[in-house]
């Protein structure tokens, strides 16, 4: 505890440093502005703006892109409460209370307890992450070559199972992803694999290019193709923007609720924030002493789901940072962004970049700080940036990937690879097949792919070496269970039926 407590009080030295700070306050401002937009989330702002970063410091481009997550993470809420139009499927629970509450006319108190809300959860979520970090850590040294590839498979289903509309869509495109980070040069033979003669991809495919077209330019071609059909209502802002007593005594225990539903299910593969903001909202709903105003603009049910969404954004922090295992869409893209600056978090990551990751940490606790104090006299001005006609926000998002795109290498096979994918990205998005498991699988791919050969050459080639260590064993079981369970039970349903 006591060295914990030295490294943190290290890292608040190195996130109050005056650069640092600026770009925590540019991360939380940005972010904040591109989560009100509807459907432009923070997995598409921080894949848009790793090419544009790739000169920075990497500690303060860390930082501004934690500052990015969670900001954009409250910034769905304004778009979710004055247009009932969640701009992330973890927002569809605020939808269900917070824009009956701006149509009565009481925006103001909506959008101060999501503001507050979120402050409670992420301050009491980053406490959480800090004295779990080490813990986790102090496990994950124990792993070898087996454990890791056990660890990776397990993650891979259990995402790929969570994310999307059926676990067969989920790991389809896994397996494609998969495929993508075989493109290059075998590291332990040399031989080119699937490089077809192009001698820009002998290196691999660019996890930067990959993420920026299917999410960036994807929802870009996404929205010209569909969303110019959808009409939408802006609430007018009226009333006071505090809080009444009664909201301050219906509001703090849903906060404290929804921390302690969120925090755990962001710190495993459950599919990001969309199970805990539900489970919140409904656990409200049951404990609450006015049932009745549930449907017509309850108050804690908008407290709770931001919490929760919050509280779940941070605890996706704790596997990302201590085993490099991404739990979400953004978690994925914030590896990308780790890897673009040749650092492969986990838990060595803790002992080579300590003043690193502790200034990471520290710098959530600031800006959550940045955060309160940024949005609570600004709701007005985020109002006004709804007002941005969608021809020039996705307009403004193809110029912006096309130039971070080929600022990466100046290659033209990079645009086309970019515009490749954006269109992938676009039928993905059409058809409902899920993103984040094709960007998992080229990002963990490589490394499940080493440490499979790592294990099997440490074993003499006997693939019995996984099942016979007790950790990885564990591992593959669960990850069979999770496969097969689901399958079980809908066979019997069947059957009965």
């Amino acid at each position: 505890m006591t060295e914990t407590l030295q490294a943190l009080l290290a890292g608040f030295g190195v996130a109050l440093a005056p650069v640092n700070l600026m770009w925590g306050f540019v991360g939380v401002t940005l972010g904040t502005a591109i989560g009100v937009l509807p459907g432009v989330g923070p997995a598409l702002t921080v894949a848009m703006l790793l090419p544009l970063t790739a000169k920075l410091d990497p500690t303060g481009a860390l930082i501004m892109f934690a500052g990015i997550y969670y900001g954009a993470m409250y910034g769905g809420s304004t778009t979710t409460i004055l247009l009932n139009t969640p701009g992330e499927s973890a927002s569809i629970a605020t939808a269900l209370e917070g824009n009956k509450m701006a149509k009565k006319g009481r925006a103001g108190p909506a959008l101060a307890t999501a503001a507050i809300g979120s402050f409670v959860a992420g301050t009491v979520a980053t406490i959480l992450l800090t004295l779990l970090a080490p813990i986790v850590v102090d496990v994950a040294l124990k792993f070898g070559p087996t454990e890791y590839f056990a660890l990776m498979v397990f993650a891979f289903v259990t995402v790929a199972a969570v994310l999307g509309s059926s676990t067969v869509r989920g790991l389809s495109m896994l397996f494609l992803g998969l495929l993508f980070g075989l493109v290059g040069i075998d590291d332990q033979t040399g031989q080119m694999r699937f490089a077809f003669g192009v001698p820009e991809l002998l290196d691999g495919i660019d996890v930067v290019v990959l993420a920026v077209g299917l999410f960036a330019v994807g929802e870009a071609l996404y929205v010209a193709a569909y969303q110019s059909r959808v009409k939408e209502e802006l609430e007018q802002m009226s009333g006071s923007l505090m809080m009444s007593r009664d909201d301050w005594r219906r509001s703090w225990p849903a906060w404290l609720r929804a921390t302690a539903i969120g925090f755990p299910f962001g710190t495993i593969p459950a599919g990001g924030a969309e199970i805990p903001t539900f489970l919140s909202y409904a656990t409200e709903k049951k404990l609450s002493k006015h049932p009745e105003e549930f449907g017509h603009g309850a108050i804690e049910g908008v407290a709770g789901p931001e919490a929760a969404n919050n509280a779940s954004s941070t605890g996706v922090l704790v596997p990302l940072l201590t085993l490099g295992i991404p739990t979400s869409a953004t978690a994925a893209i914030l590896l990308a962004a780790f890897q673009n600056y040749g650092l492969q978090p986990g838990p060595l990551l803790f002992q080579t970049q300590s003043t690193l990751v502790w200034g990471l940490i520290a710098s959530m606790y600031v800006g959550n700080v940045l955060l309160l104090i940024l949005n609570l006299p600004l709701i007005g001005l985020w109002v006004k940036v709804l007002t941005i006609p969608r021809p020039l926000l996705y307009g403004g998002i193809l110029v912006f990937a096309t130039l971070g795109a080929y600022s990466l290498h100046q290659s033209v096979v990079d645009l086309v690879t970019l515009y490749v994918f954006g269109l992938l990205g676009f039928i993905m998005r059409r058809w409902g097949f899920p993103v984040a498991p094709a960007v998992i699988g080229l990002i963990l791919g490589p490394l499940a792919e080493s440490q499979f050969r790592r294990a099997l050459a440490i074993s003499q080639g006997d693939p019995s070496v996984f099942f016979t260590h007790p950790i990885s064993a564990t591992l593959l079981a669960l990850t069979a269970l999770l496969v097969l369970v689901p399958w079980v039970v809908k066979v019997l349903r069947e059957r009965r039926g």
